[in-house]
């Protein structure tokens, strides 16, 4: 029997751009207010799951064809780039470098390494996660 789930995957995609949203704020407010790579690729990892459990794995897989292990492995590579980087310049271990940017539509933006550090957490946790739910998930 098939559930008529019409009004969840009406109402998931509203949410799903509202988590997003959220979990990208989260990330850019990390070096300046509570937030950071952490908590946004937590947030960000939840709307995925939230794909997951709406609809099944073929369809997401389809859209997304990420191999989380990959994404999650990237994320270490990143993280762990950035802090030999600092070694690299002959600076001290884990130190960072900060200045203004003129993006194009954003305008001046004040842009640190510790992004790029934070991106690779990111990267890092919605890996791990979506792998464990996904594993979790599974049909043996």
């Amino acid at each position: 029997m098939k559930i008529n789930d019409v009004i969840l995957r009406t109402v998931v995609k509203g949410v799903i751009f509202i988590i997003l949203t959220l979990g990208v704020y989260l990330f850019f407010s990390g070096h300046n207010a509570p937030g950071g790579g952490f908590i946004g690729g937590l947030v960000l990892g939840s709307a995925i799951v939230l794909l997951y459990i709406t609809y099944d794995l073929e369809t997401v897989h389809k859209k997304m064809p990420f191999d989380f292990k990959k994404v999650a492995a990237l994320g270490v590579l990143l993280a762990t780039g950035t802090a030999v980087g600092s070694i690299l310049f002959d600076a001290p271990f884990l130190s960072q470098t900060d200045g203004y940017f003129n993006i194009p539509i954003l305008g001046e933006k004040h842009l640190t390494t510790v992004t790029i550090f934070e991106a690779g957490v990111a990267l890092t946790v919605i890996g791990t996660l979506v792998t464990i739910i996904l594993s979790i998930g599974e049909d043996e």
